[in-house]
């Protein structure tokens, strides 16, 4: 309701101020006449319209020049104070509407000193020029109360805008913020995608469009050989398609999108991975059972992931532990175990992660079941913490070409 009557001053502001000025000379003649018992008031009432006129053409002034309406409100309070006027709220409503103006429209600095500067003009001249016998009090402290209260509520007004403004001004901030980053995720996605997308899938899709090129011409001179080669189409179709979902399943993991565009890691860096956590002193073993099989890109990336993910975590929560990563392959799995022997490891998540602050076991968790594996982490009964995954062996294209008859 405030907002709507201040928005509708602020739409008429000329008719507010002729409404304004109409009814403080009428208050002012109003507060001409009144006199205090045993005083002396002037009968003549020409020299308070005279007064009131100039007090309320000052006034007029406050939007555009507060500080000249302030001084002019102020002279002409002194004069009807000199001529034995009584300074009450109505003689001094000019002075304090400009004095209210002054506070709403300048800064702190300039409102303190001008009020300060009323309340000494208008004290000295109620005290000293005087010609009735008014009270001390009415003299004094009157005026005091009569300037400090408008002050007091233009410097209200003038905060609450200010705060308004800072709010607003925070708010279209945050909302160019908010697109900014927006754009900026949208484009860091994208990236993040093409980069999956070439690395994986781009691959099998060529060398599909490369077998069934060559199938198609040798349909009719080479029946065998071009059977051999759509066998070998449906292997390179078929991985294909599960490295899209597995694409999938990983693209909502950040990577950097400044980094430029290279194979995936896989268990080829994983030496490298050890070296590393070992340059941080934990102790890892690596023990290899069972022929060594070429993995898929996706289960390839997946199974590094994972156990970069375990020996991160007890690098960060079994600090003097020993680790054992042991990787098992048979005819259609690879089972991935990473142990520790901290027997007051952190009692909780992957490798003892926390599972109620951390999301490494359930990133671990995902990535398995992306690629149609599954994870399993707990305590071992002997002490220490064990994650284990088994991820499937897909066959490769060279494999189905083999198992053809």
């Amino acid at each position: 309701m405030s907002i709507d009557i201040e928005r509708r001053i602020a739409d008429h502001p000329r008719v507010v101020d002729t409404v304004t000025v109409v009814a403080l000379f009428v208050l002012f003649l109003v507060g001409a006449q009144i006199t205090l018992p045993g005083t002396t008031g002037r009968e003549e009432l020409w020299p308070a319209v005279i007064i009131g006129v100039n007090a309320c053409a000052g006034v007029l002034l406050s939007r555009s020049h507060p500080r000249t309406a302030v001084m002019v409100t102020t002279s002409c309070a002194m004069t009807a104070s000199a001529l034995g006027y009584l300074l009450t709220a109505l003689t001094l409503a000019p002075a304090m509407v400009a004095s209210y103006w002054l506070a709403v429209l300048t800064d702190r600095r300039t409102t303190r000193r001008y009020c300060v500067g009323m309340i000494v003009l208008l004290v000295a001249a109620a005290t000293f020029l005087d010609p009735a016998d008014h009270p001390l009090v009415l003299k004094t402290i009157a005026p005091i109360a009569y300037v400090l209260v408008p002050v007091a509520t233009g410097s209200a007004r003038r905060m609450r805008h200010a705060y308004l403004d800072a709010v607003h001004a925070r708010a279209e901030h945050a909302e160019q913020n908010r697109e900014e980053e927006a754009r900026h995720r949208v484009t860091e996605e994208r990236m993040r995608i093409a980069r999956e997308l070439h690395d994986v899938v781009a691959h099998h899709l060529a060398l599909a469009n490369a077998q069934a090129t060559t199938a198609a011409h040798l349909a009719r001179s080479n029946p065998e050989q071009t059977r051999r080669m759509l066998n070998d189409l449906t292997g390179t179709t078929s991985s294909a398609l599960r490295e899209l979902k597995a694409t999938v399943g990983l693209l909502r993991h950040a990577d950097d999108p400044d980094a430029p565009l290279e194979p995936a890691p896989g268990l080829a860096r994983l030496p490298e991975l050890i070296a590393t956590v070992q340059a941080a002193g934990l102790t890892v073993t690596l023990t290899t059972v069972g022929e060594e099989r070429p993995l898929s890109p996706g289960v390839d990336l997946t199974a590094y992931r994972i156990v970069q993910e375990a020996l991160t975590n007890i690098t960060k929560h079994a600090v003097g532990a020993t680790a054992c990563v042991r990787l098992v392959y048979s005819a259609d799995r690879l089972t991935i175990t990473v142990t520790n022997n901290a027997a007051d490891a952190v009692p909780a998540g992957s490798a003892g992660v926390r599972p109620a602050r951390g999301f490494g076991l359930i990133g671990m968790r995902e990535r398995a079941q992306s690629v149609g594996g599954n994870l399993a982490a707990g305590h071992r009964p002997e002490g220490g913490y064990e994650v284990s995954t088994a991820l499937p062996l897909y066959p490769q294209p060279s494999e189905v070409e083999e198992r053809t008859p």
